[in-house]
């Protein structure tokens, strides 16, 4: 962990582009709730195999119109070297200069296609495209991509995408902070050098959290687990022991040097703010 002490922290917040205007009256006041944490950056979400891309856009312009600072997700499955180009063109016309880059996931039932298997080559496309004109942000697994052969093939996929030319990395989300410190010492150990955010989801939906976590691989403790099964369909509860376990986690990888937090906030403003404050950030 000594290599994450050295970089400056990163506070930010990442949404989902919404799907109709009153989604997007939402997510307007959800931004202007988190910018008074004053975040580094908004991120924002892009569906599997592009199919928000334009949404995507508008939240990010409207993220932007309104002071913000915003970069968005780019995902490559599916993807040809055409579609990456316009799309960060598009970017770079509207002066945004940061962006997310992802494989992402094809829409359920297509067949793979596109000229991008792997994250890394979209890392390699762009720097070959644009040179630094773009900071770099990459997904890092330190549970391991569910999709990997092994962890040591995951980690190998990891270290392809930072010589690729990344900046930097934000986590999938973890409850249990050994996961993030082993992965940032195994990374160190390679020689990677940068900063390696991790991803937070704030708990206040056990059947949600459930969902996404089999989804993406993210372990939820079997204690945390249980203890949110007990409470059933007591939310107010489910909440606020959310707030006591994902507090205490940032609470943990801030004092061991984590070079800030990259909150998950479902286009939500509340679980967020208040694990912020307990934090006295």
């Amino acid at each position: 962990m000594e290599s994450q002490k050295k970089f400056t922290r990163s506070f930010s917040f990442e949404f989902f582009p919404p799907n109709t205007p009153e989604g997007a009256d939402k997510l307007a006041q959800t931004a202007k709730q988190l910018a008074q944490l004053k975040p580094k950056f908004f991120s924002v979400t892009y569906g599997a195999g592009g199919s928000t891309r334009e949404r995507t856009l508008r939240a990010v312009l409207d993220l932007r119109s309104a002071g913000y600072a915003a970069a968005p997700h780019i995902s490559c499955v599916g993807s040809s070297r055409k579609d990456i180009r316009e799309i960060l063109k598009e970017y770079q016309n509207h002066g945004i200069r940061h962006v997310v880059a992802l494989r992402g996931d094809l829409p359920s039932g297509t067949a793979a296609s596109g000229e991008f298997h792997y994250a890394n080559e979209l890392v390699a496309f762009i720097r070959g495209e644009f040179a630094d004109q773009f900071h770099i942000e990459v997904a890092a697994y330190p549970e391991y991509h569910p999709q990997a052969r092994s962890a040591q093939h995951d980690l190998l996929s990891f270290k392809r995408k930072v010589e690729a030319g990344a900046n930097s990395a934000i986590t999938q989300y973890f409850y249990n902070t050994d996961c993030y410190f082993h992965f940032v010492d195994e990374c160190e150990a390679m020689g990677l050098n940068l900063p390696i955010v991790p991803g937070i989801m704030p708990i206040g939906r056990f059947s949600q959290l459930a969902r996404f976590s089999d989804a993406c691989g993210a372990e939820i403790p079997r204690w945390i687990r249980k203890k949110l099964e007990g409470y059933g369909d007591d939310t107010a509860s489910i909440r606020a022991f959310g707030l006591d376990v994902v507090t205490r986690l940032c609470d943990d990888l801030l004092a061991a040097g984590a070079p800030g937090l990259h909150f998950y906030t479902m286009n939500q403003a509340g679980l967020t703010t208040t694990i912020w404050q307990r934090l006295g950030l």
